[in-house]
């Protein structure tokens, strides 16, 4: 046996897949409004092979969804800029800058700004095809500077409540 200081480099397995390496700049991507909260694509699953999606998502103060359910995707939020309560199955978190969640399939959850301030998430679902849930039950916005929407939450809410089962989506409201 010898004692070599180098190791070898581990094998690295060929890309399956066709896509093609991918820069989407700043403030760039397709842009979708809810009540208040403004959705970017980052990468949606035609650009990934159907492996994941990501969207950078801003979320004002009193925003996010209510306790829901993936059944078909985990889902992970990465905290860029500001402070979110996360509700983990049945204890709430916060999370504030750098901090990572992973919500795996199957599990409660659901995020509340709670701050005084926007908060920045990227958030990642594994496999890709939920963004077909958020350009059906959300508003495209008509341009990346456009304000979010404040006046929208009964229709978007509706909207929410008629695509979710089609797409895995289970929301727990009283």
């Amino acid at each position: 046996m010898t004692t070599d200081s180098k190791a070898a480099a581990p094998s690295v397995p060929a890309a399956t897949s066709n896509q093609s390496p991918l820069h989407r700049p700043a403030g760039t991507g397709a842009t979708y409004l809810g009540p208040g909260d403004i959705y970017r694509f980052l990468v949606t699953g035609a650009e990934t092979g159907g492996g994941y999606f990501a969207m950078e998502a801003i979320v004002p103060p009193g925003g996010g969804p209510p306790p829901h359910i993936h059944r078909n995707e985990d889902e992970t939020f990465y905290v860029l800029e500001g402070e979110c309560d996360f509700l983990l199955g049945d204890r709430w978190v916060t999370a504030g800058v750098g901090d990572f969640i992973n919500v795996p399939r199957g599990a409660v959850h659901c995020f509340s700004n709670r701050s005084v301030s926007d908060t920045r998430l990227v958030v990642t679902f594994s496999p890709a095809g939920i963004e077909h849930f958020f350009t059906e039950a959300l508003e495209r916005a008509a341009g990346p500077d456009q304000a979010p929407l404040t006046d929208n939450h009964d229709e978007v809410a509706a909207r929410y409540a008629k695509a979710a089962p089609r797409y895995g989506i289970e929301f727990l409201i009283d």
